[in-house]
């Protein structure tokens, strides 16, 4: 009967909020190394001000947050670049995706084998913006597209799958 305490129930429930927690701090933290460096570290940027007050909703430590500043001030962040992917998904539904890489080619090998085992593939550039409208929150949905079932699960594993990716930050589809 062992694993079967109190204790052990609450590990198992912690071991995946804190997994969640950890992916969300890590992108976090990237995208505030990025805005610090295009600032200069300097914190009353109305960018890297933004980015901060996301981190602060997502309750992230301010000594993450110092460190994600100071990484990017000191120019220890690398060749950050902001990339933006665009691919039709299942049942005809627009896909962006947003990220943020030090490596584009790489990047762009992950998302469109990511893609490839669902049998889509990336599509050009415009191809799929013209179905959003961009905002200060990222894009909104002009039109939606009504999924099957199946359809609806493909995208859900999908959606997981490029959102547990280390270099995607946001994925914004227009299906129902």
């Amino acid at each position: 009967m062992s694993g079967h305490n109190k204790w052990s129930q609450i590990k198992n429930k912690k071991a995946v909020t804190d997994g969640k927690r950890s992916k969300v701090f890590g992108k976090l933290s990237r995208l505030i190394a990025l805005e610090s460096k295009k600032a200069g570290g300097n914190l009353t940027s109305p960018g890297l001000r933004a980015v901060i007050e996301r981190a602060k909703k997502e309750y992230m430590s301010s000594d993450i947050i110092d460190r994600a500043v100071k990484k990017g001030a000191g120019g220890d962040a690398g060749n950050m670049e902001a990339v933006l992917y665009e691919a039709y998904g299942p049942g005809g539904c627009a896909l962006i995706i947003e990220g943020l890489t030090d490596n584009k080619n790489r990047t762009v090998a992950e998302i469109k084998h990511l893609l490839s085992k669902r049998g889509l593939s990336l599509a050009g550039q415009g191809a799929a913006l013209w179905a959003f409208l961009k905002t200060n929150e990222g894009y909104d949905p002009q039109t939606t597209v009504p999924l099957s079932d199946e359809d609806g699960e493909t995208l859900s594993s999908l959606l997981e799958e490029l959102d547990d990716h280390d270099d995607v930050q946001e994925v914004y589809t227009n299906a129902e």
